[in-house]
């Protein structure tokens, strides 16, 4: 193969790297949004990535039962970690295979609530796909669990 086109598919690589959000927790909660319009957080002060907290009554263990239960359910979904305050999933999309993360994190400090995280991994845009995806998850819990 030319050695161009190496360094160009290399750089690429590189960019959507640097692109990508990291999922997990920090010593304030979710990892804030990136700069661009493929991501919403519950912890996000910016309007256009905010997105309601899920609440819950009853136990923190319970609620993430449930979460489970109803988010690995979904299809081209995997549970990548599960901790006593905090998940991660998978989301891939069915033609192209990118991958979103999906997060919940319960803060201990805050009983009854969920806060959620669903972003892009790579590219700019998602068409609305992580706030259309966590507004579906939210009716499903709400009505779930009550």
């Amino acid at each position: 193969m030319n050695p161009l086109y190496l360094n160009i598919i290399a750089i690429a690589g590189l960019t959507l790297y640097a692109c990508s959000t990291s999922p997990g927790l920090s010593n304030r909660g979710l990892s804030p949004c990136p700069d661009k319009p493929n991501c919403v957080s519950s912890q996000s002060s910016d309007k256009s990535h905010a997105i309601t907290p899920l609440t819950y009554t009853g136990s923190p263990d319970a609620a993430l039962k449930r979460l489970v239960t109803l988010v690995a359910a979904q299809p081209r979904t995997k549970l990548i970690t599960e901790e006593d305050d905090y998940l991660h999933f998978e989301f891939r999309s069915k033609w192209f295979r990118f991958v979103d993360d999906v997060e919940f994190w319960l803060p201990k400090e805050q009983p009854g609530i969920i806060h959620i995280r669903s972003a892009s991994r790579l590219g700019y845009s998602d068409l609305g796909v992580n706030r259309k995806r966590m507004e579906q998850i939210r009716e499903v819990f709400s009505t779930d669990g009550k």
